[in-house]
């Protein structure tokens, strides 16, 4: 569970969200407009961003946590790899995901490299193991990001705009994933695709004017959209079968 209080974040003297408080209990699908702050609150949970107020991860204050205890505890998936290493393979950038589980100046385990094996089966990418991180499509790196982060084992896997920049059929295959991992993880999603957001059937915060907005249901109700994006809406169909 993850709770907010009264948290403010600020860039150059420019409130992005403003004393925002909220419980997160289970899975959530975070929406917005553009520059809403929807990743901004997604990297102050994670403690990438300063910010004023309270947040606190399985009842432990986030600033206390040791870096391997967030770790262990939260995932943070960008919507785009970067990386600087061009040459690390698919395998040696997945077992990164064991770093907070290993000792201290010890090698990998056999342990850890079976389950960054056992991460990069279970989303079909084994042929890509010994492949550059680099030589990757969009939709590749971004299954190579969800392995790493299943080898992670954390309990809560923030996703931020995972479709955004892969084509119908690579955004199907990561939708049918996320939505998988609800059973095993706590799930928040941050994205602009409604369809995906509504696929995925979670409670929703929607953003705006540096507020949240909490819908346990009625959000995709078209005269819910109208109101909150401003434009008009005919009723929505989803399909990822």
């Amino acid at each position: 569970m993850i709770n907010i209080e009264n948290v403010t974040c600020r860039f150059s003297k420019r409130t992005i969200l403003e004393n925002i408080s909220l419980e997160i209990q289970n899975h959530l699908c975070i929406l917005g407009a553009n520059g809403s702050g929807k990743s901004t609150l997604a990297k102050a949970i994670t403690s990438l961003i300063p910010f004023v107020g309270s947040i606190s991860i399985e009842g432990e204050k986030s600033e206390e946590l040791s870096l391997k205890k967030r770790a262990k505890l939260l995932s943070y998936i960008p919507a785009k790899l970067e990386i600087y290493d061009t040459f690390m393979s698919v395998e040696e950038f997945v077992l990164l995901g064991r770093f907070a589980h290993k000792k201290s100046f010890f090698d990998y385990s056999k342990s850890d490299k079976t389950i960054a094996n056992e991460s990069i089966k279970l989303l079909k990418i084994e042929h890509l193991k010994k492949h550059a991180i680099s030589s990757l499509s969009s939709g590749e790196q971004q299954l190579v990001l969800i392995a790493q982060a299943l080898t992670q084992q954390s309990k809560i896997i923030i996703f931020d705009e995972p479709t955004a920049n892969l084509d119908p059929h690579n955004s199907k295959i990561i939708a049918e994933h996320i939505k998988g991992l609800k059973e095993y993880h706590q799930v928040i999603l941050i994205t602009h695709d409604l369809h995906l957001a509504s696929y995925l059937d979670v409670p929703v915060v929607f953003i705006k004017e540096k507020k949240t907005h909490y819908f346990k249901e009625g959000f995709f109700d078209d005269e819910n959209l109208q109101k909150l994006y401003g434009v008009k809406f005919k009723e929505m169909s989803v399909s990822y079968d």
